[in-house]
């Protein structure tokens, strides 16, 4: 696609990997004498300079060759005020080839897609899968990996700090999720009230996969001697989905095959920062943290994720792609038969043919109901690349 006339986004949450991504690129188009690379890291005080979208133009038309096949590459391009501007000049002159990374998802979308009209491709990048996790880290398949990407998440630079050196690890995620907030969050969006916005990650950090109500929310904050209306809550929920720290997961009703207007989820991107955000004892509150690692890895599958309404009982997720429906459920362990009715019994209610799974921490159950329903150990879902 790169190098087709197409410009293109490479978007996700800091320190996901886009920017080696994009290095790979680069250095693979440099390698070819008849090519010309512009690169701008936003990230580096070096090009403290490039500040507008006119110091991006004329920093590039300086650089570009003549004669020469010339490619843009620029690193955080939400830094460059009005960059859609010179990006939109550019591409529309056919002056170069562009590539760029952003953290914003407001930025690169509204921006471009109103000005570019479908002239570029965005590529979500999103952290390690836990098949990724285990070869970038060098370490065998096994119970004790799982828990350690249950705990440290998916954050590629992870590996220069050793897996078992925690105090070390917990350091890097505080760091990077403050920079996310410093910057991508308080003063991108301007916020006022910091403290609040700081309450309110931590509250949904504690509450994965719990259906949320701005108003139920204002309600606990006021119990907590924190004041904010509905509107302001719904407003800073919507900058840390533009950062990327947390996705919001709609409700689906599945016997009137219907999205619901009301009762959002919100999962956490990386499972590290989400656990260094929370801290303290509930920190690796296992059963939250499966349900986001499960829906992380349905996203990363390509899935389009909501959560299931079927009359009066939930569905942990239902996951859609061009080659139909999976219905899953989630539960730490099935040490009960209460425990066992109630994830295989909802399931159950849904009549249609499409696969559907009961996913938990026991690695023997490995059932599959009168119904078709199959049961899989969480290691075993988090490896699988179709379903």
């Amino acid at each position: 696609m790169f190098g087709r006339g197409v410009i293109i986004a490479l978007t996700g949450q800091r320190r996901v990997g886009k920017s080696c991504i994009m290095r790979y690129v680069r250095d693979r188009i440099a390698q070819d004498p008849g090519n010309n690379v512009i690169y701008i890291n936003k990230e580096s005080t070096s090009f403290d300079e490039i500040a507008t979208y006119k110091d991006l133009d004329k920093y590039v038309l300086a650089h570009l060759i003549e004669g020469k096949r010339n490619y843009l590459f620029i690193d955080e391009v939400q830094e460059i005020n009005e960059f859609e501007k010179s990006v939109l000049s550019l591409h529309t002159d056919d002056k170069c080839q562009i590539m760029i990374t952003g953290s914003n998802a407001k930025m690169l979308s509204s921006e471009l897609s109103t000005l570019l009209r479908g002239r570029y491709v965005d590529y979500r990048i999103r952290g390690l899968s836990y098949v990724e996790f285990l070869e970038f880290h060098q370490i065998e398949d096994s119970d004790r990996a799982l828990m350690l990407f249950l705990q440290s998440g998916g954050l590629p630079q992870l590996r220069l700090f050793g897996l078992d050196n925690q105090d070390l690890i917990d350091d890097y995620l505080n760091n990077v999720f403050n920079t996310i907030v410093l910057r991508d969050v308080i003063e991108r969006e301007k916020v006022r009230n910091i403290s609040l916005l700081r309450t309110l990650v931590k509250f949904l950090a504690d509450n994965v996969g719990k259906i949320f109500s701005a108003r139920s929310v204002a309600a606990f904050l006021k119990s907590q001697n924190v004041d904010a209306s509905s509107n302001v809550i719904i407003s800073y929920l919507d900058y840390l989905c533009n950062a990327y720290i947390i996705d919001r997961v709609g409700r689906y009703n599945i016997h009137g095959k219907r999205l619901l207007e009301m009762g959002d989820k919100f999962y956490f991107e990386d499972l590290g920062i989400r656990n260094v955000i929370i801290g303290g004892n509930r920190r690796f509150d296992i059963e939250k943290v499966i349900e986001n690692a499960v829906y992380r890895h349905l996203i990363r599958l390509g899935y389009k994720v909501n959560v299931g309404q079927m009359y009066k009982s939930e569905i942990d997720f239902v996951a859609e792609n061009s080659d139909g429906i999976i219905y899953v459920q989630v539960a730490y362990l099935l040490q009960s038969q209460e425990t066992i009715d109630r994830e295989f019994g909802n399931l159950m209610l849904i009549k249609d043919s499409y696969p559907k799974y009961v996913v938990s921490m026991d690695l023997l159950y490995n059932a599959v109901n009168e119904a078709g329903i199959k049961h899989i150990y969480l290691r075993d879902f988090l490896k699988k690349t179709d379903f």
